[in-house]
C-alpha cells in the first residue's frame, strides 16, 4: 500500500513540474512585440533589451556601452534597459536564467538573437550588423 502512495506522489510531482515548464514556454513565446518598452517609443525599429541590475558587476561594465549604443543609433534601434531586482514583473515574460540577458528583436517585435553574460559594443553592433540592421 506504501508503494501505490509514492508512485502517485510521483506521478502528481512530475505532473506539476511538466505544467510549470509548459506554462514558462508558452510565456517566452508569446512575448509582446513592444512588451514593457518605452513610451517614448514611437516608430517601429528593431530593439534590444538588456536585463540586468544596478548592482550586478557585469551589468555595470554594459551601463556605459548601452548609453552609447542609445545616443549613436538613436533612429537605427532602440537600446532597453529592464532592472530585474528592482522590476521583476517587467523581466519575467523575457524567461531569463541569468544576467545580464540582451534580446535582439526584429522591427515586428520577433526575438532574433539572445545572449547570456556581458556583451561588448563591437559583439554588439556585429550581430546588428549579422542581422541586417547595421552596415
Amino acid at each position: 500500500m506504501k508503494m501505490d502512495k509514492r508512485i502517485w506522489i510521483v506521478i502528481a510531482l512530475a505532473a506539476a513540474v511538466g505544467l510549470v515548464l509548459a506554462k514558462r514556454q508558452r510565456e517566452k513565446s508569446e512575448i509582446p512585440p513592444q512588451a514593457a518598452a518605452p513610451a517614448e517609443l514611437s516608430k517601429p525599429l528593431p530593439r534590444l533589451v538588456d536585463l540586468g541590475a544596478g548592482k550586478c558587476i557585469p551589468c555595470k561594465a554594459m551601463a556605459p556601452i548601452l548609453e552609447e549604443l542609445r545616443a549613436e543609433y538613436v533612429d537605427v534601434f532602440h537600446v532597453e534597459f529592464i532592472d530585474v531586482w528592482e522590476n521583476p514583473d517587467a523581466a519575467r515574460p523575457y524567461g531569463i536564467n541569468l544576467i545580464p540577458t540582451q534580446i535582439f528583436f526584429d522591427a515586428n517585435g520577433v526575438e532574433r538573437w539572445r545572449h547570456e553574460g556581458f556583451l561588448g559594443k563591437a559583439e554588439i553592433l556585429a550581430k546588428w550588423r549579422e542581422l541586417g540592421v547595421v552596415n
